[in-house]
């Protein structure tokens, strides 16, 4: 096939990439005919799969708009995928112009593909690394040239932290990066979740993930401990759709089934 102007070179256009599926779901452009029969797949016995994903990208949204106007302008995205449709740096941007992100995936595919995309933003970045190693992303050059860390930043774990399994001591890594933050920082966290799921939706979401390590789905309880003793923000930690939104009507019948929880957190 024709590579398009924005998949950079060295990106194999006949393997799915999980990061475009994933791109796909919520309505990007940055994926492929491979990418959109797998995810047609996932599709075909979990229908309601891309509208997980959607609420997901729809939190984000929320969040990043309440962030800026509270007068963040620093933003740490941690598990980014592809930063397309509408994402933190865009979000952030179009409300604030002088907000600077740095993105932050394991993935080399999503890392490739957002480098190219953020190509002429000079305040957006990506590096490659993992969230499991909290020490390195905080020492990398990169993120210490976009960020100042003596004043507040937004960490965002959306979507990631159910990639870290427990022997990986997923607490540990948050409470690492939270030590390094300013008082007036926040911590915004999604997570799947297996409470209230029926069993074929808690198999998509294995199915779905953005790398090869396994999904681990936890209950409201155990992912509330990552927020250590950071206050939640009302409405605390809550269904995807139940996060302030902006039309009660979007939250629908059945926010739990958006299979995943999210939540805010403010340093004081």
């Amino acid at each position: 096939m024709t590579r398009p102007g924005w998949a950079p070179e060295g990106i194999d256009l006949d393997r799915p990439s999980a990061s475009r599926v994933y791109d796909y779901f919520v309505g990007g452009m940055h994926n492929f005919e491979i990418d959109r029969t797998l995810a047609r797949q996932i599709e075909s016995f979990t229908p309601n799969v891309a509208e997980t994903m959607r609420a997901n990208r729809d939190l984000l949204r929320r969040c990043v708009r309440h962030l800026v106007d509270d007068g963040i302008t620093q933003f740490l995205d941690l598990g980014s995928g592809i930063p397309t449709v509408g994402n933190v740096h865009e979000v952030a941007q179009a409300r604030n112009p002088r907000s600077r992100v740095v993105y932050v995936d394991i993935d080399p595919v999503a890392v490739a593909h957002s480098r190219a995309i953020l190509g002429g933003n000079p305040d957006a970045v990506v590096i490659q690394a993992d969230v499991a190693d909290p020490d390195k992303i905080l020492a990398d050059p990169v993120v210490r040239e976009m960020l100042d860390f003596d004043r507040p930043i937004a960490v965002l774990l959306l979507g990631v932290l159910h990639f870290v399994a427990d022997a990986a001591d997923p607490a540990g890594c948050v409470a690492r990066l939270q030590q390094a933050l300013a008082p007036g920082s926040y911590l915004a966290i999604t997570h799947a979740t297996a409470d209230g799921q029926p069993a074929e939706v808690l198999e998509a979401q294995k199915l779905s993930g953005r790398t090869s390590t396994e999904i681990v789905l936890r209950d409201k309880d155990r992912i509330t401990e990552f927020f250590h003793d950071w206050p939640l923000l009302e409405p605390g930690l809550v269904h995807l759709p139940l996060w302030r939104p902006d039309n009660p009507a979007d939250v629908g019948p059945h926010p739990e089934l958006s299979g995943a929880y999210g939540g805010l957190a403010l340093l004081r």
